[in-house]
């Protein structure tokens, strides 16, 4: 699990195909001596497990078939900057919002406006994620945890902080980017909830707030 707050920068050093999978190295900057072989990492907002590492200033990923189909990963070459956050341990502070690394789909930045310190990013997206959209819900885009401001049925729009801006891959960002794009975990929860409930019934009968302890018996 993670935030969608990154710690850092990566930039990919290699990168080897065997047939329908992938490795690639991060070359990270500071070095890190902790990381450990099997720890999760997000890169580009994408769940990754590290292998054993030839330094402390490499990571190493092995890049499957569902991730490479799945997320931009795929189009990730030598010299390529990428977004790189720790999962969180019981206790850290949950300054975004819950993350999973678990990409639901591929976004095409359409524009990017710079009308002062800050952006204003937008988004197009599959309409299959619009139950999952909404003004002021979050949504992590490569990774970063942001907050709507406006949503239409196939594009978004959020709002980028300098803070954002100077510390992750969005400022480098062009028209025409393809970003990786998870919805908001509780919101999926929540629609999901939804599409069961109405399945099995239109309405919530009196039997059911009786039980939930909304109604006391008569």
């Amino acid at each position: 699990m993670f935030t969608g707050l990154i710690e850092t920068l990566g930039k990919v050093r290699a990168r080897e195909d065997t047939g329908t999978e992938a490795r690639i190295v991060i070359k990270l900057d500071p070095p890190s001596a902790d990381l450990a072989t099997g720890e999760s990492i997000a890169v580009n907002g994408v769940c990754l497990t590290a292998e054993a590492p030839s330094a402390a200033d490499r990571l190493i990923f092995f890049l499957s078939a569902e991730t490479l189909d799945r997320t931009t990963l795929s189009e990730l070459e030598p010299g390529r900057t990428v977004n790189l956050e720790r999962s969180l341990r019981l206790g850290d502070r949950l300054g975004g919002h819950l993350v999973s690394g678990h990409v639901d789909a591929v976004g095409e930045v359409l524009r990017l406006d710079w009308p002062g310190q800050g952006g204003d990013l937008e988004i197009a997206y599959p309409t299959t994620l619009a139950p999952f959209i909404t003004p002021k819900g979050s949504i992590a885009v490569d990774g970063i945890s942001l907050t709507i401001v406006d949503a239409g049925k196939d594009r978004f729009t959020v709002a980028l902080v300098p803070q954002t801006i100077q510390s992750t891959t969005l400022r480098h960002a062009a028209a025409g980017d393809r970003v990786n794009l998870e919805v908001d975990l509780l919101a999926r929860y929540v629609v999901r909830a939804l599409e069961i409930k109405s399945g099995e019934n239109a309405g919530v009968s009196a039997e059911e707030l009786e039980r939930a302890g909304f109604m006391r018996s008569t």
